[in-house]
């Protein structure tokens, strides 16, 4: 006939959760996956992740940047200068000499131009 079912609510999806903002990357965490992707050979996951580590910027403002963002022609700049999109305000950060080999290498292997991402 009529089955009567008993409504329990379900646990919050946070309980026992560790919420909030995550602790930074350790340098040894860092180089871990650094060679992981050189083990690979993910180029453009490794210049990005490099590229993410110099600059300290926001996912957004990350794949948001040009080439012409850090390259004059081949040369990779050593200092870049963007507007953030969230704060409007202009960040400069130094790319390092590893950031710069990996973001070259992936120019040259994918056969970017000054346009593209």
């Amino acid at each position: 006939m009529f089955t009567l079912t008993v409504y329990k609510p379900s646990e919050p999806w946070n309980k026992n959760k560790i919420v909030g903002q995550k602790l930074p990357l350790k340098l040894q965490q860092i180089w871990a996956i650094r060679i992981r992707l050189e083990l690979v050979n993910n180029i453009r996951d490794l210049a990005l992740f490099n590229l993410a580590i110099a600059s300290k910027l926001r996912g957004c403002d990350l794949v948001t940047l040009k080439i012409r963002d850090i390259a004059h022609g081949k040369t990779i700049q050593s200092r870049a200068i963007i507007v953030q999109q969230k704060t409007g305000l202009p960040v400069q950060f130094e790319l390092t000499e590893n950031t710069r080999n990996s973001v070259q290498n992936l120019i040259t292997n994918f056969q970017l131009s000054s346009n593209d991402y």
